[in-house]
């Protein structure tokens, strides 16, 4: 794939998981928006190959941070936070064990 195309392939991926993680959050939505917007348009003039390789890792490193790792919290009165996980970020709740079962 062409760097052009990996560029704009990174652009697009911010873009929608911007939508999927701060859905219902216009503030946050537009705030991400033009900060990913700033970021490209600050770098557009870049010609030098290997710095464009390492922009585009860090742009695909930022969207798996950001897919992976937040999560959406509204106020829901005095002290108190609602939180609205992602579907993505359900796991399985394994409990811990400090002493591991005795096979038979």
């Amino acid at each position: 794939m062409s760097t052009r195309l990996k560029v704009l392939s990174v652009f697009k991926t911010l873009h929608r998981t911007r939508m999927a993680v701060f859905k219902d959050d216009e503030k946050a939505l537009s705030a991400a928006r033009l900060k990913i917007n700033e970021e490209f348009r600050k770098n557009k003039n870049e010609r030098s190959e290997e710095n464009i390789v390492k922009m585009i890792k860090m742009g695909s490193d930022v969207e798996v941070v950001l897919r992976e790792t937040v999560l959406q919290m509204e106020h829901a009165g005095e002290n108190r936070l609602l939180l609205r996980p992602r579907e993505s970020l359900m796991l399985e709740n394994v409990p811990y064990c400090d002493q591991p079962r005795k096979k038979s």
